[in-house]
C-alpha cells in the first residue's frame, strides 16, 4: 500500500492558498488522495512521498518523448538563450509553422497560441468570421478546453432514454447561460442526425467543432464514412469543420488523426504533444479562412511564440518528423493491449480498447462504444475501481474511466513487463472486493 503521509501534509497546507489545494481541478482527487510530484523521468513518475508510478497519463498527453528528453531539454536551453519573450516575432516561428504545415496538410497557414483552450477559441473565432454564423456544433462527449462557448455538455448519466434526448447543462457554475445559445449538439457517428441539425439550423451554425478520437471520453472514435459525411455536410451547409486535435495531434500519426481518417480540416488545432510538455499551441487551417487573422480578426497574447516553447517543438516535431518514434509508441501500445487482453480473458472479463495504441481507451464491454452515450452500457464502475488499485500498485491512469492512457517513446520492455504484472494484480484485488460487495448487498 502507498503511504500518502507528504501529500496530505502538503495538501493541507496548499488548500489554505490554492482552491482545491491545487491549480486545475481535474488535479484534485480527495482530500487523501491528491499526490504532488517531486519528478518525472522518462515513462515514469515519483511523488513527494517517493512511490515510483509508471505514467499512463503524462499530464493528458503532453509528454510524447518522456518526461526530460535530453534532445528536447537542451533544444529548450537554447531557446533560453534567446531571451524568452519580446513581444515581438523571431524567425524560429516560420520554420516551425513550416514543419507543422509539411506534417498537416490542410495547415496552410499557421498562428502560435498558449494552449489548446485559446487554439480553440481563436478556431471558433475565425470560422465566425468566415461564415457570419455564431453558432457551433460540438459533438456529445467532446472537450475542446475551458471556456464559456463549449462549457456545456450533454448530462447521460442520470439520463433515461425514455425521456428523449439527454439535457444539456453547464460544466459548472460561472457559465454564462447566454452562450448556450450558441451551443448545438449531435451524437457521434450518426450522419443523419448532424444532417437534420444542419439543415434546420444551418443558417445560424458556423462551426462543426469535433474529436474524432475523444480525448476525454476514452478514445471513442468517428468512423471514415461518419467523417467523410461531416466533410461533405459541411460543404453543402457553409459550416467550418474545425478538427481539434489538441490530443490527437502529433500522437497519433504525423499528420494526426487527419492523416488517420484521411479528411482534412478547414481549420484545425493542436497543443499537447507537440513541444514534449513545453507550452504552446496551434490554430491552423486554409489559407483563405486563416487571412482572416489580421484583416478582421483579432489574435494575439503576450507569451505567443515564447523562444523556449518554439524551440522544444522545433526539436519535438523533428523526431516525430524524421524518426521511428511514433511507430515505436505504437508497437508498445500494441503489446501492452495484447498483455492486458490475456490477462482479463484468463477471467472471463469482458473487456475491448478504442482509440489508438498511443492514446487508448479500455472498455469493460465486449464491444467498444460508438458514442458517448454507448459508454453507460460498459462497466466503468470496474474500471473506477480498478484505477486506485492501479495506483496503489505503481501504475498511474486517470482515476475517470473516460479518459484513455497515454503512452510515451520512454515505455519500454521493462514498463511494460511491470505494467502487466501490476495490471494483474491490481484486476484480482479489485475482482475480490468487488465481489465481497455484492455479497454484502
Amino acid at each position: 500500500m502507498r503511504c500518502l503521509t507528504n501529500s496530505n501534509a502538503h495538501f493541507k497546507k496548499a488548500a489554505t492558498k490554492l482552491p482545491l489545494g491545487v491549480s486545475s481541478n481535474f488535479r484534485y482527487w480527495g482530500d487523501d488522495k491528491t499526490i504532488y510530484i517531486k519528478r518525472g523521468k522518462g515513462g515514469r513518475v515519483w511523488d513527494i512521498d517517493d512511490n515510483e508510478y509508471i505514467d499512463y497519463r503524462l499530464g493528458y498527453g503532453p509528454i510524447i518523448l518522456g518526461y526530460g528528453d535530453e534532445r528536447v531539454d537542451a533544444a529548450a536551453r537554447e531557446g533560453m538563450d534567446v531571451g524568452g519573450v519580446f513581444a515581438l516575432s523571431t524567425e524560429l516561428e516560420y520554420d516551425v509553422a513550416c514543419r507543422v504545415s509539411k506534417m498537416v496538410p490542410s495547415a496552410e497557414l499557421v498562428r502560435f497560441s498558449n494552449s489548446g483552450t485559446e487554439a480553440v477559441m481563436a478556431a471558433l473565432r475565425v470560422a465566425r468570421a468566415y461564415t457570419g454564423k455564431d453558432a457551433h456544433v460540438v459533438v456529445e462527449g467532446g472537450y475542446h478546453g475551458v471556456f464559456s462557448e463549449v462549457m456545456w455538455y450533454s448530462e447521460i448519466e442520470d439520463w433515461d432514454p425514455a425521456d428523449g434526448n439527454p439535457p444539456i447543462m453547464p460544466y459548472g457554475d460561472g457559465v454564462p447561460a447566454i452562450t448556450k445559445r450558441l451551443y448545438f449538439t449531435t451524437q457521434l457517428n450518426d450522419a443523419n442526425a448532424a444532417e437534420d441539425l444542419l439543415k434546420k439550423n444551418h443558417q445560424h451554425i458556423g462551426a462543426f467543432l469535433i474529436e474524432p478520437i475523444m480525448g476525454n471520453c476514452c478514445g471513442i472514435t468517428a468512423e471514415r464514412e461518419y467523417l467523410a459525411n461531416i466533410r461533405e455536410l459541411c460543404d453543402r451547409y457553409n459550416v467550418v469543420l474545425i478538427v481539434d486535435e489538441v490530443k490527437t495531434g502529433f500522437r497519433v500519426a504525423r499528420g494526426g488523426v487527419q492523416e488517420l481518417a484521411g479528411i482534412e480540416a478547414d481549420v484545425c488545432t493542436f497543443a499537447k504533444s507537440m513541444a514534449n510538455g513545453y507550452p504552446i499551441a496551434v490554430v491552423a487551417g486554409r489559407e483563405d479562412i486563416m487571412r482572416h487573422i489580421g484583416d478582421g480578426v483579432v489574435h494575439g497574447g503576450t507569451f505567443t511564440g515564447h523562444s523556449v516553447s518554439l524551440a522544444a517543438a522545433d526539436k519535438t516535431l523533428e523526431i516525430l518528423d524524421e524518426t521511428t518514434a511514433l511507430a515505436d509508441i505504437e508497437s508498445y501500445g500494441r503489446r501492452l493491449q495484447a498483455g492486458i487482453s490475456k490477462i482479463l480473458d484468463a477471467r472471463s472479463i469482458a473487456h475491448s480498447f478504442t482509440g489508438h495504441p498511443a492514446l487508448m481507451g479500455l472498455f469493460f464491454a465486449e464491444k467498444p462504444p460508438h458514442n458517448y452515450r454507448a459508454w453507460l452500457a460498459s462497466d466503468y464502475e470496474f474500471y473506477d475501481a480498478l484505477a486506485p488499485e492501479l495506483h496503489d500498485q505503481g501504475i498511474l491512469v486517470e482515476p475517470d474511466s473516460r479518459e484513455p492512457w497515454f503512452l510515451c517513446e520512454a515505455h519500454n520492455r521493462g514498463c511494460l513487463e511491470e505494467t502487466l504484472d501490476k495490471f494483474e494484480r491490481a484486476v484480482d484485488i479489485t475482482s475480490a472486493k468487488v465481489t465481497a460487495e455484492a455479497k454484502r448487498a
